[in-house]
């Protein structure tokens, strides 16, 4: 079902109970009041009459009597019975003896109560009259047959009206809605225009601050970072396709050179060599555009396994000194580490080594001297490690972007490197909930400081 019917259906329900709950209080106050007002009139009846016959002599009241019994301004079917304390009748209009005398109802009457009660299809009122020498009760019983038609009346036009206010409420409740659904159709409208090839659309706001509003903003937002995401993913499978072609095209290359005649074996050693490090070079390029695919589509990780962090930079300096000789890697521990414990941290150990190894290998090949200085610290529940070297450095504007896949700074163009080295190091500590942090000047180094939680 389309909120817009569902709406409407709610708006009639909503309404419909309304609509019945006033009726019924419409009709029973109604009910209530013509009650009273006609018990009321019996009763003034009654009681004129009673003065008529104990108030005046015989002769006179009789007279009366008879002119009241036929006057016009009677009571439908009017009857009135007047009882002495001995339970004779005194006076009785009934001729017919139509109203039963109940000794309950006039034990009742001579308790002090008025009473009321249906006889059908009279009306019935007893009450007490007081004379000088004697009480009475007076019973006066009518028929209230206007009274009847008009509440009839009055529930037919009430039915009438809940059956045509019900229809309006379910025609208000279709317009309403679909008036307050409008926004909501547009922003549907528009996302259908909106495709892979059109993510620069934006839906429709607004005034922005209702929640078809906000559902918009939020819509669009999700949109920039969509498009944010595809631009990046673009450009990095354009980067990682220049980056593959180019040592595959120059093993071609030398390859093609090697075949074309018969060389020495100085010559070939010489060519496989280079091929082989191009070879390498691609096998490095691979394993990091692996690792990023990975780390990307982790996201921050719950690891299970406790690692020792000093272990992993004992373990990463001896490995790059291993290819890299000239490498100066120098660790030291601040006195702030004063337990084995605020060592221990969660995580992967090789995706750690990989960053770590990553920052030493950037610090020390953009450097002339080849050193880094590496210090550990520990900062409330963080490991704090400074990487620090006295390299070519990075500028204010290439600092924005060193962690974007494939950027490389305007002065590192004569050093190889593929420009993946710092996203994936950036990808690896987000996902040990810990954060990167970059600061260069020209020429005078860089300080990459990372923050670690300990176990």
């Amino acid at each position: 079902m389309q909120i817009r019917t569902r709406l409407a259906l709610q708006f009639l329900l909503l309404g419909g109970i309304i609509m019945i709950i006033a009726s019924v209080a419409i009709y029973f106050s109604s009910a209530s009041l013509r009650k009273d007002d006609f018990y009321k009139l019996l009763w003034n009846k009654a009681r004129s009459t009673a003065n008529l016959l104990f108030n005046t002599s015989k002769d006179d009241a009789d007279r009366v009597l008879g002119i009241e019994k036929n006057s016009p301004v009677n009571l439908q079917n009017e009857k009135i019975i007047i009882i002495n304390f001995k339970n004779d009748i005194v006076y009785s209009s009934d001729e017919n003896k139509e109203i039963e005398i109940k000794n309950i109802v006039l034990e009742k009457v001579r308790s002090g109560y008025i009473v009321t009660y249906k006889q059908s299809p009279y009306e019935v009122i007893g009450s007490l009259f007081f004379t000088h020498y004697d009480r009475f009760v007076v019973l006066a019983a009518a028929t209230d047959n206007e009274g009847a038609m008009r509440l009839k009346k009055l529930e037919i036009i009430l039915i009438i009206v809940c059956l045509v206010s019900l229809f309006l409420f379910f025609i208000a409740g279709w317009f309403y809605s679909g008036r307050a659904l409008k926004p909501m159709s547009d922003v549907v409208k528009k996302v259908e225009d909106i495709s892979i090839t059109s993510l620069n659309l934006r839906v429709y706001e607004g005034n922005g601050t209702d929640e078809i509003g906000t559902l918009a903003k939020t819509f669009n937002k999700m949109l920039e970072r969509l498009e944010t995401s595809f631009a990046m993913q673009k450009n990095f499978i354009a980067n990682a396709s220049h980056e593959l072609r180019t040592p595959l095209t120059s093993i071609n290359g030398q390859l093609e050179v090697l075949m074309m005649k018969d060389r020495s074996t100085t010559e070939y050693k010489s060519a496989l060599g280079s091929v082989l490090d191009d070879i390498k070079s691609l096998i490095d390029l691979s394993n990091k555009l692996l690792l990023i695919a990975r780390t990307s589509a982790e996201g921050p990780v719950n690891f299970n396994k406790k690692i020792r962090i000093d272990e992993i930079f004992w373990q990463a300096q001896e490995e790059i000194k291993r290819f890299n000789s000239d490498y100066r890697i120098n660790v030291s521990i601040d006195n702030s580490l004063t337990d084995s414990d605020q060592m221990i941290i969660v995580g992967d150990e090789y995706l750690l080594k990989v960053a770590v190894s990553n920052i030493i290998d950037n610090a020390c090949k953009y450097s002339p001297d080849h050193t880094v200085d590496i210090k550990l610290k520990h900062i409330e529940k963080f490991i704090e490690v400074i990487f620090e070297d006295r390299g070519i450095g990075i500028s204010e504007k290439d600092l924005e972007k060193v962690f974007e896949p494939f950027y490389r700074g305007a002065n590192t163009i004569t050093i190889s490197g593929s420009g993946i080295g710092l996203p994936l190091v950036s990808q690896i500590i987000k996902n040990h909930n810990g954060t990167v942090e970059l600061s260069s000047q020209i020429d005078k180094g860089t300080v990459v400081t990372v923050l670690l939680p300990i176990a």
